[in-house]
């Protein structure tokens, strides 16, 4: 018994050493804690459980104020004040210093959504480094956070507006598949973290006119709605998007931001978004005010709020306690709305320390860098569209000695950020980009040419006459078109009432033609548009389109001219013969409009850009001929160089129904691959298409169907060259 004791006390002793090291460790341990007030600020929490916690300490007048953009903060339970409006269409905007990137209907131009991923990289970057300093800087204002509303996915339904320079351009397939990988680069791969929050704009139907935005009530075909206005939303829902901005205009009689359709049933219900909603900026004032669906603000803030709002761009939500109080919306209502919106917040570790953010590190060289001044270029470059060229371009430096550059846009920052921009440390106009590229021996000179808004001042001809070459820089400005209230030279909100170019600059190529008689006169076309030519493209030698390039434009169109780079932008927009050809600019009916249902020869054809070499679709190779709805169509087409020079080319896949119906579309963009080819060279372009985007809606059943029956998929250069054609059979 003694000696039972005994080895008790031994395993004892052995033990003591043990249990204080434990105890040691964990007092040091705790000692290294981080001690949270609050749970819902501990970053080992999942999200979920972070949110309820908050949302029930909070009060409903604490709720309502965190679901304003410019969210106060809430001392007590330390949340700092956050405002929510950011911007990045094209690079970090209004917040200093950042990349400029071409305007977002240049970078469509570029058909190449790796490219636009890789630029959506750069951009979240450089917002990440920017909030990094601004939190360093206890920095809470507009411009400093997040949460970005970008990119504009609506369709650019006719070239009037003023806004469509923001969009992808008129077609549903490349406005979704560039602005997904759009959403892709910024929103960032991180597993619980958003690198930023994108937001995909105006839900839905709003494509102008910007002067009755406000108060316009949009009635689409169902057919329309379904297969135009929509496809290009869902496809950002599907690829994650964080957010989602509801219109100003009304839908169906619905103002879109109290519009339970839309933003619940096809939202929500219908494609299983779960992100939040926010409004557009004021939006709720129109509902009451001006849409007069709503007696007063109080109404409004309920309906809106039950449509499922989150995030008020405005004050109409501080409304919302006195909504509950009177009877018109319940707490628990308020409460899902502001769950989604913490989410957010939580999601881009706005309560989280700098050390748990994977992002938190983003460093400030980053902004306005080296490395993504070169994407810029190489995003001006591959934007660029060659409309026209008798064979005088690339210009042959050997003979060329002399250049005259004229034109006001040649020298004009505003034509490089387009809007919704940030500006660079060193913005490249045409003119800089000429001196920059030319041989030193070449003589550049600048003439502004005339005046914008001036028929009768004129300058630059006897300096024509001396020169070997004349470059006229025409077109269009954000002073000529844009958003309501922001082109100081346009006094239709923005939009265009004619499509043609300012007569002023007709008369200007005119007399310039007149005047260097043989000698070559190449057009720089800036806009963010399509402009009807007309008898100027006659006669000019070249005609480039430069669109808004960002940055790097200058450079970027002065290689193209000089041969540094062989143009490969294709137009994502419908280039019209005159406005007499399209439909009003108020009718969203989409008949008459776009490649997909207007009948007529087009200036140039969607997906149209001219190369300095020559390509030869060679053959297009299927797995077979028949299929099933729901499978998928694969094939190989082979694309020879059979000209002089490298080059690269953007092959587009169209499809069409054998027999079709009135209302069905000519044809329909389905697939397309950039290639880079060497001359000489060939290289292959692999695709594998659903049969389901050969679908179009059914009223009956609500739902697409791709109906049985032969298909005719079409392949080539652009919509209206497609030289390999194929039949295949739905069975």
């Amino acid at each position: 018994m003694f000696f039972g004791k005994s080895l008790i006390l031994k395993r004892i002793f052995v033990l003591i050493p043990v249990i204080v090291s434990g105890i040691f460790f964990v007092a040091c341990q705790h000692q290294f804690e981080k001690v949270y007030r609050f749970p819902f600020q501990n970053p080992g929490i999942p999200v979920e459980q972070r949110v309820d916690d908050l949302l029930h300490r909070l009060t409903l007048e604490e709720k309502a104020s965190l679901m304003l953009y410019n969210s106060p903060a809430v001392d007590r339970l330390d949340i700092p004040a956050y405002n929510w409006w950011n911007e990045c269409l094209h690079g970090v905007a209004r917040a200093g210093r950042a990349t400029v990137f071409p305007q977002a209907i240049g970078m469509a131009a570029t058909f190449d959504d790796d490219l636009i991923y890789r630029v959506a990289v750069a951009i979240s970057d450089e917002a990440r480094a920017k909030y990094n300093i601004a939190v360093k800087d206890g920095e809470t204002g507009q411009y400093s956070g997040l949460t970005f509303w970008s990119p504009n996915i609506n369709i650019f339904r006719d070239p009037r507006w003023g806004r469509g320079q923001e969009t992808y351009g008129e077609d549903p397939f490349l406005t979704g598949t560039m602005g997904a990988a759009f959403v892709r680069g910024l929103q960032g791969e991180k597993a619980g973290y958003l690198k930023v929050s994108a937001c995909a704009k105006h839900f839905a139907v709003h494509s102008g006119p910007e002067k009755s935005r406000h108060f316009f009530n949009a009635h689409p075909s169902e057919r329309d709605f379904r297969e135009t206005y929509l496809p290009a939303f869902k496809m950002l829902v599907d690829a994650g998007v964080e957010s989602v901005m509801c219109a100003y205009n009304r839908l169906d009689d619905e103002p879109c931001c109290a519009n339970t359709y839309l933003l619940d049933t096809v939202l929500r219900k219908e494609w299983g978004f779960n992100g939040h909603i926010v409004t557009d900026c004021w939006a709720p004032d129109d509902i009451w005010f001006r849409h007069k669906t709503a007696p007063d603000r109080v109404t409004t803030a309920a309906m809106v709020a039950r449509a499922g709002v989150s995030l008020n761009c405005g004050y109409i939500y501080g409304y919302l306690p006195a909504a509950v109080d009177s009877g018109y919306i319940d707490e628990n209502i308020i409460d899902a709305n502001l769950k989604r919106l913490l989410i957010t917040r939580f999601k881009l570790g706005l309560f989280d320390s700098v050390e748990a953010v994977p992002y938190g590190n983003i460093p400030a060289v980053v902004i306005d860098s080296k490395q993504h001044r070169e994407l810029a270029l190489e995003t001006a470059r591959k934007s660029i569209v060659l409309l026209k060229n008798n064979g005088v371009l690339p210009l042959n430096t050997d003979s060329v000695n002399s250049v005259l550059l004229t034109g006001p846009f040649a020298a004009d920052i505003n034509i490089l950020a387009g809007n919704y921009n940030g500006y660079s440390s060193g913005m490249t106009t045409i003119l800089e980009g000429f001196v920059n590229r030319a041989k030193p021996s070449v003589k550049i000179n600048y003439k502004q040419g005339f005046v914008l808004g001036n028929d009768s001042v004129f300058n630059g001809f006897w300096d024509a006459r001396q020169v070997d070459v004349v470059v006229a820089c025409v077109g269009l400005s954000p002073l000529l078109e844009g958003e309501n209230g922001d082109a100081m030279l346009n006094d239709r909100g923005g939009d265009r009432q004619k499509i043609e170019l300012p007569e002023n600059q007709v008369r200007f190529i005119k007399k310039m033609r007149e005047t260097v008689k043989d000698k070559p006169l190449v057009l720089i076309v800036t806009g963010g548009s399509a402009i009807a030519l007309g008898e100027v493209a006659t006669l000019a030698d070249a005609v480039i389109f430069a669109w808004y390039p960002g940055e790097e434009g200058g450079n970027a169109v002065a290689d193209v001219v000089f041969g540094n780079v062989n143009p490969s932008g294709k137009l994502p927009v419908t280039f019209y013969r005159a406005t007499s050809d399209l439909p009003p600019f108020d009718s969203y009916d989409m008949k008459g409009r776009t490649y997909k249902y207007f009948n007529a020869s087009p200036l140039y054809p969607f997906g149209f850009g001219l190369s300095y070499t020559d390509f030869h679709y060679d053959s297009i190779r299927l797995s077979g001929r028949n299929f099933a709805p729901d499978d998928t169509v694969e094939f190989t087409v082979s694309v020879s160089n059979t000209g002089d020079y490298d080059g690269e080319e953007v092959v587009q896949v169209y499809v069409s129904k054998q027999q079709r119906a009135k209302d069905d579309p000519l044809k329909t963009l389905v697939g397309f691959k950039r290639l880079s080819i060497a001359k000489g060279g060939k290289k292959e372009a692999i695709f594998s298409i659903p049969v389901s985007a050969f679908g179009s809606w059914n009223i009956s059943k609500q739902k697409f169907i791709t109906a049985g029956g032969k298909y005719i998929l079409s392949v080539g250069t652009n919509s209206s060259d497609t030289p390999l054609k194929v039949v295949i059979k739905v069975l």
